[in-house]
């Protein structure tokens, strides 16, 4: 259950395995962390959460997926005469324009980017590079620097992009997260253009394509094209200086071109992205949903996907967020029937079986419930879906199985993260007072024993019971005290009753106080 956020052992097992390699792209020496293997798994453990936290695939034109990974894999196999990788490639369900690689291969590319793409060697241009951050260990490299690594230990929350609710990733899935959304710096944008060329030629496409291509990012960025600055350009920043490069490697390899019959592949790919520019309108409108929940304006929400379905009833995005409204308004048996539809034409996405899980918890189906979260956390781990489980095993008195629910959770910060983050501590102050009540035993200028009683909970405390143990006059003496109840960050001083003899001095490593027992009010 817990296998996708604490299955990264074999990372910090290679902690201090650092060597230097020959990079395989450009052959230079640099440091190197995660070994071939390391990355293949890191990808291939990330690759699906990742996809999940960008829109999960894109199931309605299983014929443009396909084309996709076919161009990427003519790329691919020039790619891995450098660096032999398991290499898939993946069309997201996102209007955001970009592309991304994690390591080990894995590459995927949004639905809104390649509506921005004019030909199949365009769409080589973003697929080549995206290769070579690859094929090159760019990933890797990050990761070596300790940035990644350090931020899969931190308690924090990285924001579900393209959620209407907003949930968040906890767990090990933060990593994939960030190392979609990681800047890769100057030198491995260079290398990612100058080599992405070259396998772009190598693999039959004309490079030149690639500059055009470049150029137009330019010009979109200067003009900061809505979505643009959000999407491929955050990770992937265009300059006048890598068109210019990009150029010049063009003029040098002109040689190379003169006579060859190079693709550019428009017909072919005006085509293949045929029935996504048909479908702009249904997804203008999801869009407009969107903006229209995060206004409160619910009815036209609702409008704007009743028609968005009518004009692509495959599609389950649009279904998935009219149920999502549903559940919001406490509608949960409708939120069910329309989320059943949404998970009819796509039973790949967690927010589906999410929302449908708290829909069954809400009317009182545990059993559904759990099972339908449950397979949510399987395809993204998210803290709703944590701190639901965590309430379920509540019900069902499995303490153990609570805790580590609502402990996952509270990683994901936010309104839902500090709800779990409070059931925990609630459960654990029962479990281990002594973790949330500071004491301390001391002794006045009478020789009396005192002891210090704070609260560090966070929360009120009652029934706090301790245990008081001494040696005076070599012989042990032992008290039980009670307190009723304590505020938070309240100290106070109990006399324990015990008292040294005139004169007699009583160490510190002569007394102890233990908490017995406390219970949150």
């Amino acid at each position: 259950m817990f296998r996708i956020f604490f299955s990264f052992s074999f990372i910090f097992s290679n902690l201090f395995l650092v060597s230097c390699a020959v990079n395989p792209v450009t052959g230079q020496n640099e440091f190197s962390l995660l070994s071939r293997q390391d990355e293949i798994s890191i990808g291939n453990e990330q690759y699906g959460p990742s996809q999940q936290s960008q829109g999960g695939e894109y199931k309605v034109d299983p014929e443009l997926s396909a084309y996709v990974n076919q161009v990427g894999q003519r790329l691919a196999s020039v790619g891995r005469r450098d660096y032999d990788l398991p290499y898939e490639f993946v069309v997201l369900n996102n209007s955001v324009p970009n592309a991304w690689a994690l390591p080990g291969g894995k590459i995927a590319i949004n639905r809104g980017l390649l509506l921005e793409l004019n030909s199949e060697a365009e769409l080589a241009a973003v697929l080549g590079h995206e290769v070579v951050h690859a094929a090159a260990r760019h990933g890797a490299a990050a990761m070596a620097r300790g940035s990644l690594l350090q931020g899969v230990l931190t308690v924090g929350a990285i924001a579900s992009q393209d959620s209407a609710y907003s949930d968040y990733i906890v767990g090990a899935g933060q990593l994939g997260a960030q190392l979609i959304s990681q800047r890769y710096g100057r030198d491995a944008e260079r290398d990612s253009d100058t080599f992405g060329i070259r396998y772009m030629l190598e693999a039959g496409y004309d490079p030149r394509e690639a500059v055009s291509l470049q150029e137009t990012f330019v010009r979109l960025s200067e003009g900061r094209e809505s979505g643009w600055i959000d999407g491929l350009f955050s990770s992937h920043p265009p300059s006048q200086e890598r068109v210019d490069n990009n150029q010049a490697l063009v003029n040098e390899l002109m040689p190379v071109l003169q006579g060859r019959d190079l693709e550019v592949g428009e017909a072919r790919y005006a085509q293949a992205i045929a029935g996504i520019k048909a479908d702009q309108g249904a997804y203008q409108l999801f869009t407009e949903a969107e903006r229209a929940i995060a206004d409160d304006d619910l009815e036209i929400a609702m409008l704007n996907l009743d028609e968005a379905i009518s004009m692509v009833p495959n599609e389950a995005r649009f279904s998935g967020l009219k149920a999502d409204i549903l559940l919001y308004q406490q509608r949960y048996r409708e939120a069910i029937t329309t989320y059943n539809q949404a998970i009819d034409k796509d039973d790949s996405y967690f927010d589906y079986y999410l929302g449908r899980g708290v829909a069954y918890s809400r009317i009182g189906d545990q059993s559904l419930a759990q099972v339908d979260l449950e397979r949510s956390v399987d395809l993204l781990p998210t803290a709703t879906a944590m701190n639901e489980l965590g309430k379920i095993s509540l019900n069902n008195n499995d303490r153990a199985m609570a805790k580590q629910y609502f402990q996952a959770a509270a990683g994901g910060g936010g309104v839902v993260g500090n709800e779990a983050a409070l059931a925990f501590t609630r459960l654990d102050i029962t479990d281990s007072p002594g973790s949330y009540v500071q004491v301390q035993a001391y002794t006045d200028g009478d020789g009396r024993i005192l002891t210090r009683v704070t609260n560090r909970a966070g929360i009120p405390l009652q029934n706090i019971q301790l245990e008081i143990t001494a040696v005076i006059a070599e012989q042990l003496a032992e008290r039980l005290l009670s307190l009723g109840n304590l505020e938070v960050n309240q100290t106070i001083e109990l006399n324990s009753g015990l008292r040294a003899a005139d004169g007699v001095q009583v160490s510190p490593n002569q007394m102890r106080v233990r908490v017995i027992s406390a219970q949150p009010q």
